[in-house]
């Protein structure tokens, strides 16, 4: 994939109850504008389905990222493979495509990375084509074993000013597997925003 340096992350017009109007201007501009890269997730409430109604018609303009592993919402997660089939079909309907170009687990722990089941899934829903590369998004040693099995093409993680763990812990080694790497959260959650300190591990704590 010929990437643009900058991508769009879905998360907070589906957080934000974004109107369709307002994303899809936004989308079609930054389309417009050179970007080619979207990323988004199941549990990312409305985000898959605003993508699709308001660029779908423009497929073949970009990359689409997703992520699984949570089909009942981000505080359940659910690693079952019957899960993750039903998230990437929910997914493919939303996004009103027959494919996304990169299928990420999303934050799965060691443990059940280590079971290998959720790896294996994205194998064969990789052969079935309703992706063509596979990655891993998280932090941490989960995020360091991700890279290290060589399963998978890319690592998404998270590099910004209030977290810098993953320069030392898990980019070098990805940079010798060749593997791609996406880096979210750069401007840390804009944890500074409202003048209040996030509660730790809080979705607008910075790392």
């Amino acid at each position: 994939m010929n990437v643009s340096v900058l991508g769009f992350g879905g998360s907070e017009i589906g957080y934000e109850g974004a109107s369709l109007s307002a994303v899809s201007k936004m989308l079609n501009s930054a389309l417009d504008a050179g970007l080619n890269v979207i990323d988004t997730a199941e549990c990312y409430v409305t985000s898959e389905e605003l993508i699709g109604k308001a660029i779908g018609g423009r497929r073949a303009d970009y990359y689409v990222f997703t992520k699984c592993g949570h089909e009942r919402g981000w505080s359940n997660p659910d690693w079952r493979p019957a899960s993750l089939w039903r998230s990437i079909e929910r997914s493919l309907k939303r996004l009103k495509t027959d494919h996304v170009n990169l299928l990420q687990l999303h934050s799965c722990s060691e443990a059940e990375l280590r079971k290998g089941d959720v790896i294996e899934f994205l194998k064969q829903a990789r052969k079935h084509g309703y992706t063509r590369y596979i990655g891993y998004s998280g932090d941490g040693g989960a995020a360091l074993y991700a890279v290290n099995c060589g399963e998978f093409d890319t690592l998404q993680t998270s590099v910004n000013i209030a977290d810098q763990e993953a320069l030392d812990l898990t980019l070098p080694v990805a940079r010798q597997r060749n593997m791609g790497v996406i880096a979210k959260r750069p401007l840390a959650n804009v944890a500074w925003a409202n003048g209040n300190r996030p509660p730790k591990n809080g979705y607008g704590y910075p790392y």
